[in-house]
């Protein structure tokens, strides 16, 4: 794929060619095929990308030397006699993928970092090796310890020593009510895990984990919200189904409202996770469980329509891509939240503490104990770990739990 899918003209094509970025033209705008951009959009990126290839010719600088230090000089430069477009610096990053890719220019140069960052990446691979966690709940431990570092006044290894109970104490009750109870529990979560770290490695004389307060927090207290059948086929009935992003998010609901999924399970589906023949997809699902679970017809007939006529061309093998270019996959679960969130207040259904994905998981559960399914089955269907977190959707079945209560002494029969 060359320049010539954006430019009919051969002048305007000659003109991209020249400079150093000549011999990469083709190759980036093969990429922004691929990448499903509109012809509009393409043709700002490649005029832009031809601008700064005659920029470099005048500066005496080959495509070698291209860099994020060269690329911005060059935009504020231009920026002096041409306004700015606020896609400009991701065209340029997206240029030095390619030129990367290629070979032609050096690998980013890696950044500075101070002892702070050395720490929180070696913390990281702690976390990961030994710990066992993913990347998205070892990302979880940083705003609680980088605060604690900043309070504590830690800026090199050796202020680690003088770590005590006091500091870590006082720190915790500053900031336990910062936000919800569930919030004040990782903070503890966190800090306990770096503190650990710490005495791992040697840098505290003791164990500074036990100092870590508890944070009380009784747990399943209230009921879980839920839609009724009613409301669900209500909010699948929302979606246009005669438009692309309609037929994404009809597939993306019925995998909510049928299987259960969490909304980082649907993002992190992939094309090579359904097996057509046998009516089955694999789910990637939480701590790192892989498990096969059946595919409905009706959820299937839902993907297949989105596959064959909704989804965009892309090299991606994520099942649910942007429709917007670049057509790539969704960056994180909040975009599923976003879909499941739209459909909601599109179908009118307001009340509820939480307007997202995981209300249809909490409303298979309800609609499968009233069906008379046992907690084992709805625990299996979620794939709960944990029996006790299965237990919470008991207290829904309120007909039953009266069966079960002991009559008031002295009341009535």
């Amino acid at each position: 794929m060359t320049i010539s899918a954006y430019f009919s003209r051969a002048g305007n094509r000659r003109r991209l060619y020249d400079g150093p970025l000549g011999v990469c033209i083709d190759a980036y705008a093969a990429r922004l095929v691929g990448e499903g951009y509109r012809r509009s959009t393409a043709w700002r990126s490649l005029r832009l990308v031809g601008d700064f290839s005659r920029w470099l010719e005048r500066h005496r600088l080959g495509a070698g030397d291209v860099d994020e230090r060269v690329a911005a000089t060059f935009l504020a430069e231009r920026a002096g006699c041409r306004r700015p477009q606020t896609s400009d610096r991701s065209t340029l990053n997206k240029l030095l993928v390619v030129l990367r890719e290629a070979g032609v220019a050096a690998p980013p140069k890696p950044a500075e970092v101070n002892t702070r960052e050395r720490i929180f990446n070696d913390f990281a691979g702690y976390l990961a090796r030994e710990r066992g966690l993913v990347p998205r709940t070892i990302i979880r431990h940083w705003p609680p310890v980088r605060l604690f570092l900043q309070e504590a006044g830690v800026e090199v290894i050796g202020d680690f020593a003088r770590l005590d109970q006091a500091a870590i104490i006082g720190f915790v009750e500053r900031h336990a009510r910062d936000h919800s109870p569930a919030a004040a529990k990782g903070l503890c979560w966190a800090l306990r895990a770096f503190l650990r770290y710490l005495r791992r490695q040697g840098w505290t004389s003791i164990d500074l984990a036990g100092s870590v307060p508890t944070v009380r927090r009784w747990r399943q207290t209230s009921l879980p919200t839920y839609l009724s059948p009613e409301q669900i086929q209500q909010v699948l009935t929302g979606c246009d189904r005669e438009t692309p992003t309609g037929r994404r998010d009809f597939a993306i609901l019925m995998l909510l409202a049928r299987l259960g999924l969490r909304a980082n399970e649907v993002t992190t589906l992939t094309l090579d996770a359904i097996d057509w023949q046998f009516g089955q997809v694999l789910i990637d699902g939480k701590g790192r469980q892989r498990v096969a679970m059946p595919l409905p017809a009706d959820v299937g007939a839902a993907i297949a329509s989105y596959l064959r006529d909704g989804r965009p061309r892309s090299d991606s093998r994520r099942v649910f891509l942007r429709q917007d270019a670049p057509h790539v996959g969704f960056a994180t679960a909040a975009s599923v939240f976003v879909v499941a969130n739209a459909a909601l207040t599109r179908a009118g259904i307001q009340g509820f503490a939480h307007m997202g994905a995981h209300l249809f998981r909490h409303s298979l559960a309800t609609a499968l104990l009233r069906s008379g399914a046992s907690l084992t089955e709805i625990g299996q269907v979620l794939r709960h770990r944990d029996p006790d977190t299965t237990r919470l959707y008991a207290k829904v079945d309120i007909d039953t739990l009266r069966r079960l209560g002991a009559a008031w002494p002295g009341g009535r029969p």
